[in-house]
């Protein structure tokens, strides 16, 4: 019986690089806080050209585990950090547009994350972080507030109560499905007819979450978000983004 042989594939020099450094990051060799050698020292000790060596760090910078400080002097070069919290939040907002998810996807993710951090922020909130919330909520009232500033504040208040939980990856998570519907929130914000109103409805309803956390009525706080996220953000399911180049148009199957 032959047997079928199939070609190896043949990985880019900056992708060995990135294997390299993730690699040292996985056995503790490397750590957030810690600096990499200059380039000029580190390409000849990796045997790759300083072009290939500075590809993978873009794309270690683009991911949130890289900072890179220019100059010269001990803060120059890069330094390995731990800043997942933009970073999936661009890559997220990113493959939403080019309609890797859909907007209901988006909307019931949302749902599951906050149901659950709203529920765990109200027996873990501390004084401090009731204390921002409620200065968000006081800054969401400030008259004339327009609507990009206001979506800051929405944003900032969500994310808050998910970091209140007690678990980081909610934030991160949190933060990032947020940030990808950001454009439509805020594209459907300015289409209201009435945005003061609009505004203050929505404030309303996040005193209401806030007063229901500082009274540790978890389950009712849970419930509160569900039926704010699927009410004025639900309404978002009418501006979907185009369907996916590699789908049916008939049935939408892959």
């Amino acid at each position: 019986m032959s047997v079928e042989w199939q070609p190896v594939r043949q990985a880019r020099t900056h992708e060995l690089v990135l294997q390299s450094i993730e690699e040292r990051v996985f056995t503790g060799d490397l750590k957030a806080g810690d600096r990499l050698p200059p380039e000029r020292e580190l390409a000849p000790v990796m045997g790759v050209s300083r072009s290939a060596l500075r590809e993978a760090l873009r794309v270690l910078e683009t991911i949130g585990v890289l900072v890179a400080q220019q100059g010269r002097g001990p803060d120059a070069g890069a330094r390995i950090v731990r800043n997942p919290d933009d970073a999936l939040g661009r890559l997220l907002r990113l493959h939403f547009a080019l309609g890797s998810y859909s907007l209901e996807d988006v909307l019931e993710a949302r749902v599951t994350l906050e149901r659950s951090s709203f529920q765990a922020s109200a027996g873990n909130a501390s004084p401090e972080e009731l204390a921002e919330a409620e200065d968000v909520l006081s800054r969401m009232r400030a008259p004339g507030i327009g609507v990009d500033e206001y979506n800051e504040l929405d944003t900032r208040f969500h994310v808050l109560f998910a970091r209140a939980s007690g678990n980081r990856l909610t934030s991160t998570l949190t933060s990032a499905v947020r940030e990808s519907v950001r454009p439509l929130i805020l594209r459907a914000l300015e289409s209201t007819e009435d945005w003061p109103a609009t505004a203050d409805a929505l404030t309303a309803e996040h005193a209401d979450l806030l007063r229901l956390v500082r009274s540790g009525d978890g389950a009712a706080a849970a419930d509160l978000v569900e039926r704010h996220i699927r009410g004025f953000h639900g309404t978002l399911v009418d501006e979907k983004p185009e369907q996916r180049a590699d789908e049916d148009p008939e049935t939408g199957d892959a």
